[in-house]
């Protein structure tokens, strides 16, 4: 699977990284940049979706660390749509689920809940 990340705007406040592939030591600088540009623009809710990305590694987990961090500080969220149960296990083990709002479908991210949560 290669990999790549597709953005897209949702409305002011909104905006969706979406990831396919393996977010790993090589990757993660193209994902770094690819989920602080939103926030550098104003966004303040950001939806990382990782539907399609079959791998994450301790590099993506400090990028995500890392958005959560700055939105938090702007009263914004960083929402995880991942249903791979080997990432999730991945967020589990760390700890981060408890950090992190984590749902299943981009539709759950978009319910209101999640985003601005």
């Amino acid at each position: 699977m290669a990999f790549s990340i597709e953005d897209r705007v949702v409305d002011d406040e909104t905006h969706v990284v979406a990831v396919t592939g393996e977010i790993d030591l090589f990757t993660a600088p193209e994902f770094k940049q690819r989920v602080s540009a939103p926030i550098d623009a104003g966004r303040t809710h950001v939806i990382v979706d990782l539907t399609e990305t079959s791998f994450i590694d301790s590099s993506s987990l400090g990028v995500l660390i890392g958005a959560h961090r700055r939105l938090r500080r702007l009263e914004g969220s960083l929402v995880i749509v991942c249903s791979n149960d080997a990432i999730v296990k991945t967020f589990r083990i760390t700890g981060l689920d408890s950090v992190f709002t984590i749902v299943s479908t981009l539709d759950e991210a978009f319910d209101g809940n999640a985003v601005g949560a």
